[in-house]
């Protein structure tokens, strides 16, 4: 039997990776201070990890509903490491080796598409304690690498502007496919209970299609608007 889908998961493998990157990091601060800014940045990413992974969000992703599952994909493979990334120093960055901004960026779109292929995403969600953790942590680390170069790279802001942009051209069409196309292309939501707000695995798909593209466009524009904001703001002080 399915369980309650609005039971809390308490994830222990979650708590223990919020736990060790959170202590971690202010150990790090103490030779390398942050602004309160930049650690409220680092906190909110940590909170947002733990929001999808031990709450009713983990269970109904894994059991009832791909739209939760994929908003859960998008807060581990882009929200979640912007922020800890902004949360980041200048200081301790520097002391960190440098992210060359096209390998980061085909690293992520290459990650992201590769675990939304049918075979493979449904093989995750059969095997939650291991394929599926580490399905996660890949979206998280290829997550880091994306945001790096924009946060504490050498970019102008007309590229960092071009690359956030690319970055959301490059992933959108997973989502656009996943509204579009007429049937249900993932087994393994065709055979979880439907009893959840009612939808039906074609109806889930679509609006999970659409959900994916929306929450990607959230931080990818708001990215992208303060970049070109900031490039024009250069372009009129030449």
């Amino acid at each position: 039997m399915a369980p309650d889908p609005y039971a809390w998961s308490w994830n222990p493998e979650a708590l223990v990776l919020v736990l060790a990157l959170t202590a971690g990091y202010f150990l790090a601060l103490r030779r390398h201070p942050a602004p309160a800014w930049r650690r409220a940045c680092f906190l909110a990413g940590m909170g947002l990890i733990l929001a999808v992974t031990i709450t009713p969000v983990e269970t109904i992703s894994l059991h009832y509903l791909l739209t939760v599952h994929l908003f859960q994909n998008v807060v581990l493979a882009e929200w979640a490491p912007a922020l800890a990334v902004l949360g980041i120093p200048a200081a301790l960055a520097a002391t960190m080796p440098r992210v060359p901004a096209l390998p980061a960026l085909l690293l992520w779109v290459v990650n992201y598409m590769v675990w939304h292929l049918p075979w493979i995403y449904d093989a995750a969600l059969r095997q939650p304690h291991t394929l599926l953790h580490l399905e996660h942590a890949a979206y998280f680390v290829t997550g880091i690498l994306l945001w790096w170069p924009v946060v504490h790279g050498d970019l102008t802001s007309g590229a960092k502007a071009t690359y956030v942009f690319a970055a959301f051209a490059l992933a959108s069409p997973i989502g656009l496919l996943l509204a579009l196309i007429p049937e249900p292309i993932y087994d393994f939501y065709l055979e979880a209970p439907r009893e959840l707000w009612g939808l039906d695995p074609l109806l889930d798909q679509q609006l999970a299609g659409i959900a994916m593209s929306l929450t990607e466009a959230v931080v990818f524009f708001a990215a992208f608007a303060f970049f070109f904001a900031q490039f024009l703001r250069e372009q009129d002080a030449a």
